[in-house]
């Protein structure tokens, strides 16, 4: 009779599984989108390699605190480091030009760490020039080809109308006959 008692107990049992919400993590909202990151990152080296801006990387001098014991021995170990900032930087170049073979992963660190020196050099006072945004080349491209399209047009037009025409010139003619 037990055994009865506790079958007929066990099917009074529902089993309920009760399932937790996953709730996805709350980003706060961002300042720059990564396509803008992108964006400044590119304007930013496309200007340096074009030369419309110049970053002074921190010298030796710089790098090294000076010393009684510096001023002494004329090899400062911190050169090197002057070296290794901007090899750092050049190969950080290379990887986001392609250059360098690379992951997605790599590439997209790459970009994150020239945008960091970007705003290092930049609160630094690092970078002498304006970066120019590649919205104002192609403004200033296409207002070359259209300043080019008139130039053609002003060229024809006075060519039309400095041109003397045959009609005309037969017409002055009789005139000048008569």
């Amino acid at each position: 009779m037990s055994n009865q008692k506790n079958s007929a107990d066990d099917k009074k049992i529902i089993s309920v599984r009760i399932k937790r919400k996953t709730e996805l993590p709350v980003t706060p909202p961002v300042l720059y989108s990564k396509q803008e990151v992108r964006r400044f990152v590119n304007e930013f080296v496309s200007s340096w390699i074009r030369g419309d801006i110049v970053i002074r990387f921190p010298t030796a001098a710089e790098l090294g605190k000076k010393t009684p014991l510096s001023l002494v021995f004329p090899h400062d170990p911190s050169v090197s480091a002057e070296l290794k900032i901007k090899e750092y930087y050049i190969d950080l170049l290379s990887v986001v030009a392609g250059i360098k073979p690379s992951s997605v992963e790599q590439q997209e660190k790459a970009i994150d760490e020239i945008f960091k020196m970007m705003l290092m050099f930049r609160s630094a006072n690092r970078i002498e020039g304006k970066i120019i945004s590649n919205e104002i080349e192609k403004r200033v491209q296409k207002i070359e080809e259209v300043i080019q399209n008139q130039v053609k047009l002003v060229d024809q037009i006075t060519k039309f109308l400095f041109t003397p025409k045959k009609s005309v010139k037969k017409s002055k003619q009789k005139k000048l006959n008569n």
